[in-house]
């Protein structure tokens, strides 16, 4: 149900489109001054305003100025007994949405509120759409080790050496990886991710190098495999520790000699990929069980990138925070949450198992659960559920 403020110093006024817009299904709250409507709009979030125009204390074109200061996309209806063309051209010019005079027409009225509608839909879709559209996130962070991520980026980037990620499970690893990729000079061709750890053994050479037709039961038809599709770009093999040791050795051979075969196939196939690889495991000590082959782990860390875990970089949890509320809140279409120091502060002496994962998933925990501004309180009622 959509929410609109009505604000007016006429009670009369505020009483009758009350009425009108409540038989209409629309929720409403009313204000009798601009003064007392600035407080809604920071209690609460609205998809229209009425507003009147010739009002006590702050008047309605103040009101409006002020309101887009914090609530740029709340589309505000101006409604004045006293409008002059001048006084709509200048409610306009301040971001008004539309003018209407009084007595209103009932008709335009709501026709205007449910464009007025459509246009907030239409922001927020927006918002979604640029979001999922935006190639790569930002690394957020000022914390000295992911300034030396960031240093180590910008130099390796422009060469195809090969790159191996380390880090615990939702520290930033792929992260890590699409920005080399960005800075590379294959960012105009494709990045292909391969989930080294989601796949199942007898299928991942399949997936890697692609099979022919006929070649297993299955095979009903020729697939290109996830080399081939990276040809020019780059492959990021995450979680590789985890690969078959198989499955090594043929990747151990398109690393050395630059040509795969198919699955059931018998002709070498080019492919010029750089590859990426990331692991929360320690290569070493599989190299030690004879579960990784050394020589494939010397072609993979040509570089060697670890990303720390959130627990070992707690200054930069107010700037993920502040860009998670930002980015959560424009995906759900509602007006950026403030959080309170001491909630801040609760949120930097947690453990962060899940690491930039589960504080991203807090943090959506906490604008769907928490009030206007998220304090301690909620962290504490929040963060951790009780049982």
């Amino acid at each position: 149900m959509s929410n609109i403020l009505i604000i007016d110093d006429e009670k009369a006024i505020r009483k009758t489109l009350g009425e009108i817009l409540s038989y209409e299904g629309y929720k409403l709250d009313e204000a009798g001054d601009g003064e007392e409507g600035l407080k809604k709009i920071k209690e609460k979030d609205y998809d229209v305003i009425l507003c009147d125009i010739k009002m006590p204390k702050i008047d309605g074109i103040e009101f409006l100025e002020k309101a887009k200061e914090t609530h740029p996309d709340v589309p505000i209806i101006m409604i004045s007994g006293h409008g002059t063309i001048d006084t709509a051209v200048e409610a306009v010019k301040k971001g008004a949405y539309d003018f209407i005079s009084k007595p209103p027409d009932l008709n335009r009225l709501l026709i205007t509120i449910r464009n007025a509608m459509d246009k907030t839909s239409l922001v927020t879709e927006t918002k979604v759409l640029k979001r999922k559209m935006s190639k790569v996130q930002e690394m957020v962070g000022n914390s000295a080790p992911i300034q030396k991520i960031k240093e180590t980026i910008e130099k390796v980037a422009p060469t195809d050496a090969r790159i191996l990620i380390t880090g615990e499970n939702g520290a930033g690893k792929e992260l890590v990886a699409r920005w080399v990729h960005e800075k590379s000079n294959r960012a105009g061709s494709p990045l292909i991710e391969v989930n080294c750890a989601a796949i199942p053994g007898e299928l991942i050479e399949s997936e890697l190098f692609g099979h022919e037709k006929g070649s297993f039961t299955s095979a009903l038809k020729q697939r290109i495999g996830k080399f081939e599709q990276a040809h020019g770009g780059t492959l990021f093999l995450d979680e590789i520790g985890d690969m078959s040791l198989n499955a090594q050795a043929k990747v151990l051979r398109a690393l050395q000699e630059g040509k795969i075969t198919r699955v059931g196939g018998d002709k070498d196939i080019n492919v010029d990929v750089r590859v990426i690889a990331a692991t929360n495991k320690d290569l070493l000590r599989e190299v030690d069980e004879k579960a990784f082959r050394l020589d494939l782990y010397h072609r993979l860390s040509v570089i060697i990138i670890h990303v720390p875990s959130l627990n070992d970089r707690r200054d930069d949890i107010p700037l993920l925070v502040d860009k998670f509320l930002g980015d959560i809140c424009s995906e759900y279409g509602t007006t950026k949450k403030g959080i309170e120091d001491a909630a801040l502060q609760a949120l930097q002496e947690h453990n962060w198992t899940g690491n930039i994962r589960e504080l991203r998933n807090v943090v959506e925990r906490l604008i769907i659960l928490s009030g206007k501004t998220i304090n301690k309180e909620d962290v504490e009622n929040y963060v951790v559920p009780k049982k």
